[in-house]
């Protein structure tokens, strides 16, 4: 399926344009992770979409492909703690901006434009950048950012499923599913879970884990 029409406010060839998106809002769990991503004009990667879009096979298939024909990416991250702290929306842009100077250390200097997946960009960026919605089905650079950031936060789920596999990590990724809630009902809160989501903060109070006014 090729990507939507879109057009560039700067030509990907002739300025640095690169592209940022996150995953892993909607669990209960994990870090947010973020990826930004340079594409080389002239090693286009084949393939590319939403990573929603995709098997997890074509994504982790995928994600070598574009760190290697790739001019630069780079990965970020906000913990349950900063998720908590800074709500989850602001964890993500955070957590865009990371993976953006992270990427910018290994380029060398600033890019032109970053698009971001969205209508809100990232604060504090040192360069331009513009909201693009739905810009992982449209922009060859959201959509590999998409993609390496959705398959660093799977790897991060299934390194949690061997710790610890009576949580069914592998399987809901985190989310809040029925068969995970249930899961939830009889399991300790492990340090991972983002005590400031309804379902968490629920058991939090419940347990003495929060006072009843804690958590926001």
């Amino acid at each position: 399926m090729p990507l939507l029409a879109f057009t560039y406010p700067l030509d990907p060839v002739s300025f640095l344009v690169c592209g940022a998106d996150e995953a892993g809002r909607g669990p209960l769990m994990g870090n947010v992770v973020a990826a930004c991503v340079l594409l080389d004009p002239h090693r286009p990667v084949e393939g590319l979409n939403d990573s929603k879009k995709l098997t997890e096979k074509k994504r982790e298939a995928l994600e070598p492909v574009i760190k290697e024909q790739a001019r630069a990416y780079g990965v970020g991250q906000c913990t349950p703690r900063e998720i908590d702290s800074l709500n989850i929306l602001h964890a993500a842009l955070e957590a865009m901006r990371r993976a953006y100077m992270t990427m910018v250390q290994t380029l060398g200097r600033d890019c032109d434009l970053m698009l971001v997946d969205g209508n809100r960009i990232p604060p504090q960026l040192p360069l331009r950048a513009q909201a693009v919605v739905k810009g992982d089905a449209k922009v060859a650079e959201i959509a590999a950012a998409s993609i390496l950031a959705k398959v660093e936060r799977d790897r991060q789920m299934y390194e949690l499923d061997r710790q610890h596999p009576e949580y069914g990590f592998a399987r809901h990724k985190g989310y809040p599913t029925k068969a995970h809630l249930e899961l939830l009902r009889t399991l300790p809160l492990l340090p991972e879970y983002r005590l400031s989501y309804g379902p968490v903060r629920e058991l939090a109070v419940e347990r003495g884990i929060l006072g009843g006014t804690d958590a926001h």
